[in-house]
């Protein structure tokens, strides 16, 4: 058995008794007796709970800065390596691409290792890969250290909501704000402190993108320590309420509503990281600054990640949500279009608050499923076949750029995408389960 399964990967907090959402199927447990699996898992100190909620924090801490350190940066990089706009517009392309590669095995892979086994190697890819790839020399090598650290974090964007929704039940909301919270501060502190870094290290781009890795390798230790906590309490405990095993997750039509919603919204986050910073520069904006920019849109999320999960998960429709947000894209592209330098911050608030997607797209997650099995399954199809959906975007949009010569068309493109993303918003967040629509396989 893992050390860290699925069905006992730590106490559920929620009160005694099927809550409405789980599945209504109760399991048997060590003891005979039926029940919610939570109630019957051993209790794993203390300290357990504590350690994992810094997990949590640190690993979401570490999901963006190999993304957005790299926007202020593209320039110097680009230079360095001898590489055109429509290799770094690949570039940009990557991490959707590894997401949904390396994202839809992360289930198979917490099923046999345990998801803090696989998050905990996913610190490590992440810290490995960020200080390997600005010392490779060459693009291939760039692209594929940079691969390694998505790999690390496409296990972890799809497991640690499921952490969440089996450790905390009752408490998927605020714990999906503190996890929303913790990556888009990451994302601020590497778009923003990336070129000062970099000046103070002598200028170099290698040492400025490379210095990211510490801040991985610090988050390995708390996985450790619960990976290590779960192997010293290994015995039986009870297996959570999980989803039927044959659930087809794609013949539901909210998964597929997710996944369109998740993939246009992070089409949008990407082009976002990757070319906000050089639409400011070719506006005429010092880089610094430029990265200030970035780094204020990223930072808007930090107190409103916290929050909207909170407010998604106690409303019973949150696709007016997803609409408010969508009509921030919309203002946000036009604002870049028409005066990008002149109302620069405007704009890059307005971004910001569009960017909240994502956290509302977790939140929905969460909701959309009854059990933490069907989580992981939902989460898996929505963010591989999301991030899929998304490749295409920021290539796109540095074909238009080069090809065009300038940044109207991109971001035409971009204002199109947000119609279709506040449509689907709008089908993902109805009060549906996925578990009731899912036809189940023969």
């Amino acid at each position: 058995m893992a050390d860290d399964s699925l069905a006992t990967l730590g106490p559920g907090a929620g009160p005694r008794g099927p809550r409405p959402e789980q599945h209504p199927t109760a399991p048997v447990g060590p003891d005979g007796r039926t029940g919610p699996g939570p109630d019957r898992t051993p209790a794993p100190g203390r300290a357990a709970p504590i350690v994992m909620i810094v997990g949590l924090f640190l690993a979401a801490l570490n999901l963006r800065p190999a993304i957005t350190s790299l926007g202020p940066l593209m320039e110097e990089v680009r230079s360095g390596l001898g590489m055109s706009a429509t290799v770094a517009g690949l570039l940009t392309s990557v991490p959707a691409l590894c997401f949904a590669v390396f994202g839809i095995a992360a289930p198979r892979l917490a099923r046999r290792f345990g998801p803090g086994a696989v998050v905990c190697a996913g610190m490590a890819a992440i810290a490995a890969g960020i200080v390997v790839r600005p010392y490779t020399g060459s693009t291939a090598g760039f692209l594929a250290a940079t691969a390694l650290a998505l790999a690390g974090i496409a296990v972890s964007n799809v497991l640690l909501p499921v952490v969440i929704k089996t450790w905390y039940p009752d408490r998927v909301g605020p714990l999906t704000g503190l996890y929303s919270m913790a990556l888009a501060l990451g994302s601020a502190l590497a778009a923003a402190l990336t070129v000062p870094v970099t000046t103070a290290l002598s200028g170099s781009w290698q040492a400025g993108l490379g210095v990211w890795a510490l801040l991985a390798a610090l988050a390995v230790l708390p996985w450790l320590t619960v990976v290590r906590g779960r192997r010293a309490e290994r015995g039986p405990a009870a297996t959570a309420p999980a989803a039927p095993p044959a659930l087809r997750v794609g013949t539901s039509p909210t998964a597929w509503a997710l996944a369109v919603y998740f993939g246009l919204q992070a089409t949008a986050a990407y082009v976002t990281m990757g070319w906000m910073a050089q639409i400011f520069r070719d506006a005429g904006v010092p880089a610094g600054t430029a990265g200030v920019l970035l780094a204020f849109t990223m930072a808007i999320g930090v107190p409103l990640s916290f929050v909207l999960p909170r407010v998604a998960a106690r409303m019973r429709n949150q696709g007016l949500l997803a609409v408010g947000l969508g009509l921030c894209g919309l203002a946000a592209y036009a604002g870049l279009w028409l005066a990008p330098a002149g109302g620069a911050w405007v704009w890059t608030l307005l971004m910001g608050m569009s960017n909240l997607a994502f956290p509302l797209a977790l939140t929905m997650i969460g909701m959309r499923a009854r059990s933490a099995d069907g989580v992981v399954r939902l989460s898996a199809f929505a963010q591989s076949v999301g991030y899929l959906i998304s490749l295409p975007g920021p290539f796109l949009v540095a074909t238009l750029y080069q090809h065009s010569g300038g940044w109207g068309l991109p971001l035409a493109l971009m204002a199109g995408l947000m119609v279709p993303q506040m449509a689907v918003g709008m089908l993902a967040g109805r009060d549906r389960r996925m578990e009731d629509e899912a036809r189940v396989r023969h």
